[in-house]
C-alpha cells in the first residue's frame, strides 16, 4: 500500500473513555462500565443518524447534540433534559482535550512515515471542532497539514462517495494502493469501498457484521492487530 488514510474519531483514540468521563460526571445515574460501554455505542447509532440530518440542514447542531445523548438515554430508561443535554456536550467538549493516541497508533504512525508512505485523514465533523481533536492528538507530527481533511470545511461527509473523490484528487492517489482504515461500518468501509479502495475495518467495539454485499478487506479487533497488520505487510 502505498497511500493510508484513517478515520479519527474512535479510530485512532478511544472516544468511549471520553463519552465515560462524561457519563460519570453528568448523569444522574450510577451506570456499570458494560452499561456506559452499551450506553457509547447506542449514542453512536443516533449520532449518526443526527448527523445526516444535520448535514442535509434538516436539524440544527444544537438540536443534533442535544437528541444524540437525550435518545440515546431514553432508551436505556434515562430521562435527561434538553438544558441537560447541551451540558453534557459542553463537558464532552471539555473531556476532547485531553484526548490521546493509542501507543499501537503512535508506533504505527512512526513505521509508516519511516517507510515513506503518503498519509492522510478524512473525519466528519465541523471544522473548529474536529481541528481541535487533530491539534491535540498532534497529528501534524505525521500527516502534513494538508492532507488531513474535515467534512465541514471539503463540503462533503462520509460516506458520500463525493469526500473520497475529493480526496483523490487532492493526493493523486492509486486506488488500488490505498487503504482506508476506520471504526465505522457504514461510514469507512462502504463509503470508501464503493470508490474502489481497500479498507480496514477497526472494529474494537467488536460489533456484529452487518448483512451487506459490501466487505472489509480485512477486519482488526484492537490498536495492537492494527499496527501487527502493517508490521506484517
Amino acid at each position: 500500500m502505498d497511500t493510508i488514510i484513517f478515520d479519527m474519531d474512535d479510530t485512532l483514540y478511544d472516544q468511549a473513555e471520553t463519552f465515560r468521563r462524561t457519563c460519570k460526571k453528568m448523569l444522574d445515574v450510577s451506570l456499570t462500565e458494560q452499561e456506559l460501554n452499551n450506553l457509547y455505542l447506542i449514542s453512536r447509532k443516533h449520532s449518526d443518524a443526527l448527523f445526516d440530518d444535520q448535514v442535509a440542514g434538516r436539524i440544527s447542531i444544537e438540536e443534533m447534540h442535544i437528541r444524540r445523548i437525550k435518545d440515546a438515554c431514553a432508551e436505556i430508561g434515562i430521562e435527561i433534559t434538553a438544558e441537560q443535554a447541551l451540558e453534557f456536550q459542553r463537558f464532552y467538549v471539555q473531556e476532547q482535550g485531553k484526548i490521546e493516541l493509542f501507543d499501537e497508533v503512535i508506533e504505527l504512525l512512526d513505521c509508516l512515515v519511516a517507510n515513506k508512505k503518503q498519509l492522510a485523514v478524512l473525519t466528519n465533523g465541523p471544522e473548529g471542532h474536529q481541528a481541535m481533536k487533530i491539534d491535540q492528538l498532534k497529528l501534524k507530527k505525521w500527516i502534513p497539514d494538508d492532507h488531513l481533511f474535515i467534512s465541514g470545511t471539503i463540503g462533503h461527509a462520509k460516506p458520500a462517495k463525493e469526500a473520497f473523490c475529493f480526496i483523490e484528487k487532492k493526493l493523486d492517489l492509486s486506488k488500488e494502493n490505498t487503504v482506508y482504515i476506520g471504526d465505522s461500518f457504514a461510514n469507512d468501509v462502504v463509503g470508501a469501498k464503493q470508490v474502489g479502495w481497500r479498507t480496514v475495518w477497526m472494529n474494537h467495539r467488536k460489533r456484529a457484521m452487518p448483512e451487506s454485499p459490501v466487505k472489509p478487506d480485512k477486519v482488526v479487533y484492537s490498536a495492537k492487530e492494527l499496527l501487527d497488520l502493517f508490521l506484517e505487510m
